[in-house]
């Protein structure tokens, strides 16, 4: 397999484990609740997505770079109305 062909693999997998942060943002956005989510999962979560897109930038994969930092928002979103709305 050639670098790129490796890339393409590990964007196509950035973006379905990212995009699976997208229903819980909805979820909470629409009916304004964050009852059940877990404050202390969602920062240990960021904590880890942010040690990531460090790793990223140090390996230079921007896979892995794009892909974290859009988590790292959706988790902000997640934490942002966790403790908004308590």
């Amino acid at each position: 397999m050639t670098e790129i062909q490796i890339e393409v693999i590990g964007l196509i997998a950035a973006c379905l484990t990212t995009s699976s942060f997208l229903p819980q943002v909805y979820k909470i956005w629409k009916f304004k609740s964050s009852d059940g989510i877990s404050l202390s999962m969602y920062l240990f979560m960021l904590t880890g997505v942010i040690l990531w897109f460090i790793y990223g930038l140090l390996i230079g994969s921007i896979s892995i770079i794009i892909a974290n930092f859009i988590a790292a928002l959706l988790q902000m979103m997640i934490i942002y109305y966790k403790l908004k709305l308590k």
